[in-house]
């Protein structure tokens, strides 16, 4: 038998805003997400990262921790959210003003407001 041919992945995590620590690995052909995850080292850097509550995904996607990976494959570690995303929304509408955000910022001469 031929031995296996390693494939790379890369096993992403930001444990803030504006800092992305990335670990590029080779594995073999047959491994899952858990695997990468132990293999990159971040679990040991970041003890905060829980695996019985983490959401992690591929490229974007949810996955679960036994899904195997293929190459080229990009493993995001991702963060609970601190902030309701339409309650961050609402307050900075607010914050900057009816005039200065969204659809009423660029308003035509003579328009309605909103169009």
């Amino acid at each position: 038998m031929a031995a296996e041919t390693p494939i790379r992945v890369s096993v992403v995590y930001a444990p803030a805003a504006r800092n992305v620590q990335e670990v590029a690995l080779e594995l073999a052909r047959s491994c899952t997400v858990l695997q990468a995850l132990q293999a990159s080292g971040l679990l040991q850097l970041f003890p905060g990262i829980d695996l019985n509550t983490v959401v992690v995904g591929v490229w974007g996607r949810k996955a679960g921790l036994d899904q195997p990976l293929r190459a080229q494959d990009r493993v995001e570690i991702y963060r609970p959210l601190t902030v309701d995303p339409k309650v961050a929304r609402r307050e900075r509408f607010v914050r900057q003003g009816a005039r200065t955000a969204g659809l009423f910022i660029k308003k035509r001469a003579g328009a309605k407001a909103g169009y």
